[in-house]
């Protein structure tokens, strides 16, 4: 499976009164994957958005995974990105089947990549690389990191935490196939700019 572009994340907070706008900007410019992050409770509206998501991905042909919620991604018939506390990888694969793109956080951590690659992941997600709003404690990873599951892990490998556009492309240079970004895509100040970004991201996959 070839998986290499923007990943983008949604952040609910971030997006408060401008969600669907700004994820349609976010394709307009260009997105492989959008991952639907929402901690809440609230299942309805989560399923709501989930499925307004899900038709905009449609009319943009991006893939939609949902973060930790391998129930809600069965129901929309999507992927999911799975933690390392958001239970067994092989029992989301059960149950979204073969064709599904399961991701999995590997913080910095070769052994968890190739735990995740043995259980059947699409992609492996490393990070942070850089000081994250998202996930402040995370523990840090570095290039090095990249090029040794570049190395050693043949699946594609998504980066995260608090990417930008200004420090992303040494990331594309060292093996990154996905760039990982919420605040740096979604806390432009216009629509606009939101798919400004988006492009400028996947150019850096052109060089």
């Amino acid at each position: 499976m070839t998986l290499r572009g923007l990943y983008a994340i949604t952040d609910s907070q971030l997006l408060a009164g401008r969600f669907l706008s700004h994820v349609e900007a976010a394709l307009e410019g260009g997105v492989y994957l959008l991952q639907y992050r929402d901690k809440s409770d609230d299942a309805a509206r989560r399923l709501r958005e989930g499925e307004a998501l899900l038709k905009l991905c449609e009319r943009y042909g991006t893939q939609l995974l949902i973060n930790d919620d391998a129930e809600l991604a069965a129901r929309l018939g999507v992927g999911v990105h799975l933690g390392q506390t958001d239970g067994p990888l092989t029992t989301a694969r059960a149950l979204l089947g073969r064709q599904a793109i399961i991701g999995a956080t590997c913080h910095a951590s070769l052994e968890l990549a190739q735990q995740a690659a043995s259980e059947g992941a699409s992609y492996v997600a490393f990070g942070r690389f850089f000081n994250s709003v998202t996930k402040p404690g995370a523990p840090a990873a570095d290039v090095n990191l990249l090029e040794q599951a570049r190395a050693q892990v043949k699946l594609p490998i998504a980066v995260i935490g608090g990417i930008t556009l200004d420090n992303a492309a040494p990331l594309v240079a060292h093996g990154a196939d996905l760039l990982a970004v919420i605040h740096g895509l979604f806390g432009a100040d216009s629509a606009q700019e939101v798919t400004r970004r988006a492009r400028a991201f996947n150019a850096l996959f052109a060089c």
